[in-house]
C-alpha cells in the first residue's frame, strides 16, 4: 500500500502522464437514544482561544466574491502540504476569500479537538464574511467538519456547502488492519477513523446530514486507504437527514480515472470539477454537468502546475505522514500515541456533561 502511494508520489514529482458512479445513498441506522438530541446546543470550546486564532489562516476580501471556503486538512497534513499548490490559488485566481486550518500533530490528534477548531473556523468565517460558507476537505478533512456540525447546532446555520474528498464518513476497514486494540499503539486519529470505531458511530448518530446544507460526497473506486470504495456502501457516502446529498465516484464521471487516496484531494482534475460545480450551484454537485470533454483528458486540476520545483518539494514534505498512514504504530508528528480508542467526551451523550 504504501509503496503504491508514494509510487504515485514520485510520478507527480518527476511530470510523468498521468490520467487520472453517482451511486445511491445507502440505507444505514440512525444512532441510538444514548447519543445528545440534535439540537441541544454545544459545549464550550475546551482549546484555549489564542491557539484556535493562530490556526487559522485567510486569504482575499471576506465581504466579496464567491461562496467563502474554509479548507480543512487530511490526516498527516498541514493546509500548507495538502493546498498551498492546487486549490488556495485557484481560490485566488477566482477572487475567493478562503481560510485554512492547522490542526495539531499534523492531523493526527483526537479528531474530537479537531471539530473544536472547525467550530471556531466556522464561527470567525462566518462573521467575517456576514455569509453561509463552504467547507472543503480531503480524507479526514472530508468528514471532520461533520463532528462540528452534530455536536455544535449553532454551525449549521452558517454553512451552505460540505464538500468531502474521499472523507472518511464511516471510518476505514484499511485502518483496522494496523490499529489492534490492546496490541498496537496508533495515533488518535487512526483508532477513531477505523469502521465501527464509537467515534464513527457517534459522529453519524440520530443525522448524518442537515437540513439547508448541501453534501458532496466525492470518492474514487482506487482508493486503498478510506475502504470500501465500491458495493452498496462506499465509506464516503451519506445518506440519512435532511440535508441535500450527492455521492459520487470520479470513475463515473470519467471511467478510466487512475487517482487514487492522495491524489483524488490534490490534483485530480474531475474532482475538482464536482468541487466547483458545488460551490458555484446552488445545492450539492450535479454529475450531470460535469463537461466530460474537458475533465476525463486532462492530467491535472486547474492551478496545478508540473514544472514548478516547489510543487514537489511541498508534495515531499508529505512523505513522512504518507509512511505514518500506511504504519500507524509510527507517528513522526508526536501525537500522544496509545492502545486504544480515545474515550468519548461526555457531551456526546444523551446524558450530557455533569455541571
Amino acid at each position: 500500500m504504501l509503496l503504491r502511494r508514494l509510487s504515485v508520489l514520485l510520478a507527480l514529482a518527476i511530470a510523468a502522464a498521468m490520467s487520472v458512479g453517482v451511486t445511491a445513498a445507502p440505507s444505514r441506522a440512525a444512532g441510538g437514544p444514548s447519543y445528545a438530541p440534535l439540537n441541544r446546543p454545544g459545549p464550550r470550546l475546551s482549546v484555549p482561544a489564542a491557539r484556535l486564532r493562530a490556526s487559522m489562516q485567510c486569504h482575499g476580501d471576506p465581504r466579496r466574491g464567491p461562496e467563502p471556503v474554509l479548507l480543512d486538512p487530511a490526516t498527516t497534513a498541514t493546509p500548507q502540504q495538502n493546498y498551498s499548490w492546487n486549490y488556495e490559488l485557484a481560490f485566488d485566481a477566482q477572487h475567493r476569500y478562503w481560510c485554512a486550518v492547522t490542526m495539531p500533530y499534523h492531523t493526527t490528534g483526537d479528531i474530537q479537538t479537531v471539530g473544536e477548531y472547525l467550530v471556531h473556523g466556522i464561527r470567525v468565517m462566518h462573521q467575517r464574511t456576514g455569509r453561509r460558507i463552504g467547507i472543503l476537505g480531503h480524507s479526514q478533512g472530508g468528514m471532520s467538519m461533520r463532528w462540528a456540525l452534530r455536536f455544535w447546532p449553532d454551525t449549521r446555520a452558517m454553512v451552505d456547502d460540505v464538500i468531502g474528498m474521499a472523507g472518511t464518513n464511516h471510518g476505514s476497514t484499511a485502518f483496522g488492519q494496523a490499529c489492534l486494540a490492546g496490541l498496537t499503539t496508533c495515533a488518535p486519529a487512526m483508532w477513531q477513523q477505523r469502521a465501527g470505531s464509537a467515534f464513527v458511530k457517534a459522529l453519524n448518530s440520530r443525522a448524518e446530514t442537515f437540513k439547508d446544507i448541501s453534501y458532496t460526497e466525492i470518492y474514487t473506486h482506487l482508493d486503498e486507504v478510506v475502504t470500501p470504495t465500491n458495493g452498496p456502501h462506499p465509506t464516503s457516502a451519506l445518506s440519512t437527514g435532511a440535508g441535500r446529498i450527492t455521492n459520487v465516484a470520479v470513475q463515473s464521471i470519467c471511467p478510466a480515472v487512475l487517482d487514487e487516496h492522495v491524489t483524488i484531494g490534490t490534483i485530480d482534475p474531475v474532482a475538482y470539477a464536482l468541487v466547483m460545480d458545488a460551490l458555484d450551484h446552488r445545492g450539492p454537485a450535479v454529475p450531470s454537468r460535469i463537461d466530460r470533454s474537458k475533465v476525463c483528458g486532462r492530467l491535472y486540476m486547474p492551478y496545478v502546475d508540473p514544472t514548478n520545483v516547489s510543487m514537489y518539494l511541498t508534495v515531499l514534505q508529505m512523505l513522512p505522514g504518507l509512511a505514518a498512514a500506511d504504519l500507524p504504530v509510527v507517528d513522526p508528528w508526536e501525537a500522544p500515541m496509545t492502545r486504544h480508542e480515545p474515550a468519548l467526551r461526555c457531551y456526546v451523550y444523551a446524558a450530557g456533561c455533569a455541571r
